[in-house]
């Protein structure tokens, strides 16, 4: 009889599950292979929606749980979480003996167990590499590519990338992006009418369903901490000169996080505009419904890049986050300047939706990941720099 892969996925934010939960579905399923999930980091923690509680919910079996990250608006925040996650995470994997260590993207929970599994010898897998966006993220990305053995980029030119960063054909599968297979399937299911439980969980003042509204959706730049207060005062400043209702979201768990909320509890308290509504997190098919209705997003999350591009919604993309991500023409750049983002918001309200591209995928990445998973042999733990 065969034996059981133990493929073991480390999920450390909202983003994370929302990004893995098609492949979470097909593993469990698989009798060759046998999932083992580790939630971690900001995904445990009731500020950032907690998503632990939702994976559950979900039916899925959590082997360990890892409390690991520090909060707090100070540069070393992210570093001192990454060392903690290290530890902890190497405790859970002495424990679960997987044969393979799942990580995703390109966050500091994905560097930690990345680095954890490099040193106790067991293989590591990741999805997603190879992009260019922008950001701090980018380093900690590619790092992460030299330290996996198997690749799941989701792009034709993430796939030409990881090759020149020196990894073999043979270990790289292009799979597209998982959370794809999420979006079409909520798509396909023709269902868009919006959880009124979900959209009245927010606070502020309540959002009309059958009128227009924008989406906002802003997460702090690392390496221009000192802006991003002033950043997001711009982005509020911008949705105000619009009569739309405005839904707007919290920012991921980073260094500077607690900047941009302090920034959207001082737009509250000065009265805001008429309109508007706060939320920690939706669920991920309430929240891709949103995406297929709102007239615009406006922020600088990759959900308008991969999302926003697969739906064909509008996207006001701001500052430097993306701008060097892969995208669709549904996407405007723009700079931290009131005119030229009030002009691009007003040119994508003339829109009402683009054309569908499939730039990071058609919606089957997991049954391509589970069957390169299933199939992979003799995978050797010495990495090199060039083959």
């Amino acid at each position: 009889m065969k034996k059981l892969k133990h493929i073991c996925i480390v999920i450390g934010s909202r983003a994370n599950y929302s990004s893995i939960k098609s492949l979470l579905n097909e593993i469990k399923k698989d009798k060759f292979l046998k999932l083992q999930i580790v939630v971690g980091f900001s995904a445990l923690l009731d500020n950032y929606g907690n998503i632990c509680e939702v994976i559950q919910r979900d039916g899925f079996k959590v082997d360990s749980m890892i409390y690991a990250h520090l909060e707090g608006d100070y540069s070393t925040m992210m570093a001192k979480t990454t060392g903690l996650g290290i530890i902890e995470l190497s405790t859970a994997f002495e424990r679960l003996k997987p044969d393979i260590v799942f990580t995703i993207g390109d966050r500091f929970e994905t560097l930690a167990t990345a680095i954890s599994a490099t040193y106790m010898n067991i293989p590591l897998a990741h999805t997603m590499g190879g992009e260019i966006s922008g950001n701090l993220d980018e380093s900690v990305r590619h790092a992460v590519t030299k330290l996996a053995h198997l690749h799941f980029p989701a792009s034709k030119e993430s796939y030409n990338r990881i090759i020149k960063l020196g990894e073999v054909p043979e270990s790289i599968c292009l799979s597209g992006c998982p959370r794809i297979d999420l979006v079409k399937k909520i798509l396909d299911s023709k269902k868009f009418e919006i959880n009124k439980k979900e959209i009245n969980s927010g606070v502020g003042d309540d959002i009309d369903l059958k009128k227009d509204f924008l989406l906002v959706l802003f997460h702090p730049v690392t390496s221009e901490n000192q802006e991003v207060t002033k950043q997001m005062d711009i982005i509020l400043e911008c949705i105000s000169e619009f009569s739309l209702q405005s839904i707007v979201l919290w920012p991921n768990a980073d260094f500077g996080t607690n900047k941009v909320a302090k920034s959207i509890r001082k737009f509250r308290e000065k009265g805001g505009k008429n309109g508007m509504r706060f939320f920690k997190n939706f669920k991920f098919e309430e929240y891709i419904k949103i995406l297929k209705r709102t007239r615009c997003l406006v922020g600088n999350s990759s959900s308008g890049i991969r999302d926003c591009g697969f739906i064909g919604t509008p996207v006001v993309n701001v500052g430097s986050r993306q701008n060097s991500r892969e995208q669709g023409e549904n996407v405007l750049n723009v700079e931290f300047e009131k005119s030229k983002i009030v002009k691009a918001i007003s040119f994508q309200l003339k829109k009402d939706k683009y054309k569908r591209n499939n730039i990071y995928g058609n919606g089957d990445a997991a049954i391509k990941i589970v069957n390169f998973l299933k199939n992979v042999k003799n995978i050797s733990i010495q990495k090199k720099l060039m083959y």
